[in-house]
């Protein structure tokens, strides 16, 4: 027989154990949805930079090959681990919102310059990454607040055409990089 205190020792183990992999299942698939996004935006960026009169059917694609990438992920992990994966309806129209208030914010309140809006979108972005790292995981905030201050840092110091490319490394890779170092833990 075991005593109150070993039971309730043995009850924290488990819960301690449940904890962990959840935070595994969570980074897993985040991981991989950072690596994916943080491919497209980097090669969105760039071809930004190339073709800047493209600009808004190179970030539409983006948003589409993201979208049906992060529910091709999403089902892979429900069809490999038979839990729901963390993409579904809810969260396609949550992301659906979040462009609509974006693209009115900086296309009709601000009526942002080129460079106004890629800091923008950025900086949007990771406010949302760091809210959910409020209840997922703190990588998320420390992912956030590192791209965010970067953005900052070269919307205020790189001057002119290097900025596109500089929010290429930063947010596109910043995102790869995250992806990378979430898979880690």
């Amino acid at each position: 027989m075991i005593d109150s205190k070993q039971a309730s020792e043995a009850l924290a183990e488990i819960d301690d154990m449940v904890h962990r992999v959840r935070r595994s299942r969570v980074y897993d698939i985040a991981s991989q949805m950072m690596i994916l996004w943080g491919a497209l935006v980097f090669a969105a960026n760039i071809a930004t930079w190339l073709w800047p009169r493209e600009g808004y059917p190179i970030w539409f694609a983006v948003y589409v090959l993201g979208l049906t990438g992060s529910f091709a992920i999403s089902a892979s992990k429900q069809a490999s681990t038979g839990v729901r994966g963390s993409f579904d309806r809810r969260m396609f129209v949550a992301f659906l919102l979040c462009i609509a208030f974006g693209y009115f914010c900086s296309l009709v309140l601000g009526h942002f310059s080129p460079r106004q809006q890629v800091a923008f979108w950025t900086i949007y972005f990771m406010l949302f990454y760091a809210l959910a790292g409020l209840w997922l995981a703190y990588a998320f905030v420390a992912i956030a607040v590192c791209i965010t201050v970067l953005t900052l840092v070269g919307y205020y110091f790189v001057a002119g055409d290097a900025f596109v490319p500089w929010m290429a490394v930063v947010n596109g890779g910043g995102l790869i990089l995250g992806g990378l170092w979430m898979r880690r833990s």
